[in-house]
């Protein structure tokens, strides 16, 4: 028996999220018996959040991704919205108090991919090419194997930062797999960076429905959850947390099932690529072995690299 519609899902405006939500959206109409009618059933609220507004500065000035959920989370906890559906790689390793993550619906492709126009590889671009992101993990990542490569910042949307590549502005940019695939754009990729060799960023491809404790959808919202999507990010997230990592930490994670076991990789790294500590390990796929897991091999890297992990 589910609570009475309607649900409100709070969300980001980009192009991204509002795709994102629109799919959990008609998910939840039609599990609610509305397939025909998911504006009545769960009505989206679009929210700017930070993160939306400030787009000139990296976001390692400017407080890190908190700056993409909070405001979602304030309207959460002030009754304005009943879900929230976040990037989940977006979402902080400890939740505010009085939410939860109530759902991880199935994962997408949590790769990296490679986009350029005239190259077909990070090994394929000339030297002293102009690689384009936001992230501090693929910057590093990137310059452990292309140390002769121009770092240039790009933040913006998806189709600002296609754009700006078509327009010549770098000689390839680096992206999700999952956002290019929710939006049809997936063909646009020229390659894939391997997440073993080079570990996401920990929850990556992933999505979270986020509820307050008390919700009265809680539990109903809770049926959306894919178990094995759970294991991975629950390992993932774990060695998140033992990091303390934020957007001033080069640091990925990356877990795969293995029949009735996790296997997960996580490294971090220097800013400019040139120290990288690696740990790998495997453990049960129920989500308390596979967070424990994530702990013990972040808590490890932690322990030996120190202050060096810091930007």
């Amino acid at each position: 028996m589910s609570p009475t519609p309607p649900l409100r899902i709070g969300t980001r405006k980009s192009l991204l999220a509002r795709t994102q939500a629109g799919h959990i959206q008609a998910e939840i109409a039609r599990r609610l018996g509305m397939a025909d009618a998911p504006d009545q059933a769960a009505p989206l609220i679009f929210i700017v959040t930070s993160g939306d507004r400030i787009q000139d500065r990296p976001l390692m000035d400017l407080g890190g991704k908190s700056l993409f959920t909070k405001e979602i989370e304030r309207a959460l906890l002030d009754d304005e919205i009943d879900l929230a559906v976040h990037s989940l790689k977006d979402v902080p390793a400890e939740p505010p108090e009085g939410l939860v993550i109530a759902a991880l619906p199935p994962r997408e492709d949590p790769r990296d991919a490679f986009l350029s126009q005239k190259f077909d590889s990070l090994q394929a671009l000339p030297e002293g090419a102009r690689l384009g992101t936001a992230s501090l993990r693929r910057q590093a990542q990137a310059l452990a194997v292309r140390p002769d490569l121009t770092i240039e910042s790009l933040r913006g949307n998806v189709d600002t930062r296609l754009r700006r590549l078509a327009e010549g502005d770098f000689d390839a940019i680096l992206l999700a797999a999952a956002g290019l695939n929710r939006l049809g754009l997936g063909d646009r990729a020229r390659g894939f960076l391997d997440p073993w060799a080079a570990p996401v960023a920990p929850g990556q491809g992933a999505l979270a429905l986020q509820c307050r404790a008390d919700s009265p959808w809680a539990g109903w919202i809770a049926r959306i959850n894919d178990p094995a999507t759970e294991a991975c990010v629950a390992a993932e997230r774990g060695a998140l947390t033992a990091l303390e990592a934020n957007c001033r930490t080069a640091m990925g994670a990356y877990a795969r099932l293995d029949g009735d076991h996790i296997e997960l990789t996580v490294e971090a790294l220097t800013p400019d690529g040139q120290t990288r500590w690696r740990r790998e390990g495997r453990a049960g796929a129920d989500p308390a072995s596979a967070r424990a897991l994530g702990l013990a091999l972040g808590a490890s890297i932690r322990d030996e690299a120190g202050d060096r992990l810091i930007a």
